[in-house]
């Protein structure tokens, strides 16, 4: 089988937090009879809709496919490795940490015994719109305790305004919450756990109470805070403006490119070591590549889409954007799955 693109249909979660709306990225989703709160582009039970896999779903895919698809650094089996997401809060996330690896491995072993580091990408922004991120240099474990008692918890933690283009990298273990006004693409490790600390008196559909996970939490809280920035974008490629990388970590390469006008590569565009995931933020075009294989040299992309590109995808490429074009290609890099 000769690599080529396939673009993964969505999967919606609901959420009480969640916006009725998902424009401007998904038009089609409006007047929803109940909110939903993230978009999952790389939900392992996500369906294929076009290539080879299509109808199959990403789990299956990502097992079914040659192990040049996924790359030299996957070439044993193993799980799908990242998560990407859109989030659309209309109102507060719960206050919440995430654990790290060390602990997951010991205590969460049937949740997959993995850790969740993420990075957020703000898509769009309302005037004053926030997030906290991290406690305040300082904050003891006594002192979040009494915050958690007299209500008065967010007093202790970094806040954040935000604007469309900021970034923020967010390493397990770092206490977080999102407010409502944005939209984020969210980019992590492939795990769904989260120890929540404070819900603001929410109850679900049923009239009950969220379930709270204090203990676990304030065993993999990080109380010793340093004060968080947003990442710095830095030029990905000498030459070519507009292409930064947003954020590199052990777990995942993320950059963002903005273009508006046609885009030539030649040479292998697309690693061998890894896959990678193209989410299209804003715009729509065609990407054309060459040699064509199996007849089929050429993709149409619009605003919402995530499309996989296997390793070695790309030997020439070009991007025929239709006005300006904003995406995000997520990989992972090659230092954690190098062998010995």
């Amino acid at each position: 089988m000769d690599p080529e693109p396939f673009r993964i249909e969505p999967t919606f979660s609901p959420r009480i937090w969640g916006a009725r709306s998902l424009a401007p990225i998904y038009h089609d989703k409006a007047n929803l009879e109940e909110p939903i709160g993230e978009a999952w582009l790389t939900d392992v039970n996500c369906r294929v809709a076009t290539g080879a896999f299509a109808g199959k779903t990403l789990g299956e895919a990502w097992r079914e496919m040659p192990s040049e698809w996924r790359g030299s650094d996957f070439a044993k089996p193993c799980d799908f490795p990242l998560l990407v997401k859109f989030i659309f809060p209309t109102d507060k996330l719960s206050i919440q940490v995430h654990p790290d690896d060390a602990y997951a491995s010991v205590h969460e072993k049937a949740a997959g015994g993995r850790g969740k580091t993420e990075m957020w990408h703000v898509v769009s922004a309302k005037p004053a719109a926030s997030l906290l991120v991290g406690l305040k240099p300082g904050v003891t474990k006594e002192q979040f305790l009494k915050g958690l008692e007299d209500h008065t918890l967010e007093n202790l933690f970094q806040r954040h305004v935000v604007e469309p283009g900021d970034t923020f990298f967010v390493p397990a273990r770092t206490p977080h919450t999102i407010s409502p006004g944005m939209i984020l693409c969210e980019v992590q490790q492939y795990c769904d756990l989260t120890y929540r600390v404070y819900d603001y008196g929410r109850v679900d559909s049923s009239g009950k109470p969220r379930e709270l996970h204090i203990e676990k939490a304030l065993a993999v809280m990080n109380f010793a805070s340093e004060l968080i920035r947003k990442a710095e974008p830095r030029d990905s490629i000498r030459g070519r403006s507009g292409l930064q990388t947003l954020v590199k970590c052990p777990y995942f390469l993320v950059n963002r490119w903005d273009f508006a006008e046609k885009v030539h590569f030649n040479g292998y565009h697309s690693t061998a070591a890894s896959f990678q995931l193209m989410v299209v933020l804003d715009g729509e075009g065609t990407i054309t590549w060459a040699p064509a294989k199996r007849g089929a040299g050429q993709i149409e992309f619009k605003r919402g889409e995530c499309w996989f590109i296997p390793a070695n995808t790309f030997e020439s490429v070009s991007y025929s954007p239709k006005g300006k074009v904003s995406l995000l290609w997520a990989s992972v890099p090659a230092v954690v799955n190098s062998q010995p």
